[in-house]
């Protein structure tokens, strides 16, 4: 999700926002569900875009763009 809005950021170890992760998955310097596979993902943000009436094309796109996220790109720890 764009974290363009500060109040969509997550947070660090150290309470600072978080530049890289959103609120939903990312709190106080951890992901919220470290174990949620690329699948989960998919499909929860597929649910809430959808939820949202947001136009097909758009969904697809992002759903493309999943893979690309620092989430996938390597172990956060």
């Amino acid at each position: 999700m764009p974290i363009d809005n500060p109040a969509d950021r997550g947070t660090e170890k150290d309470g600072a926002l978080s530049a890289e992760f959103c609120k939903y998955c990312y709190k106080h310097g951890n992901l919220v569900e470290p174990d949620m596979t690329m699948e989960q993902m998919s499909t929860l943000v597929a649910t809430q875009m959808k939820k949202m009436n947001l136009p097909e094309p758009i969904i697809r796109l992002s759903l493309k763009k999943l893979p690309m996220l620092k989430r996938w790109q390597e172990v956060h720890v």
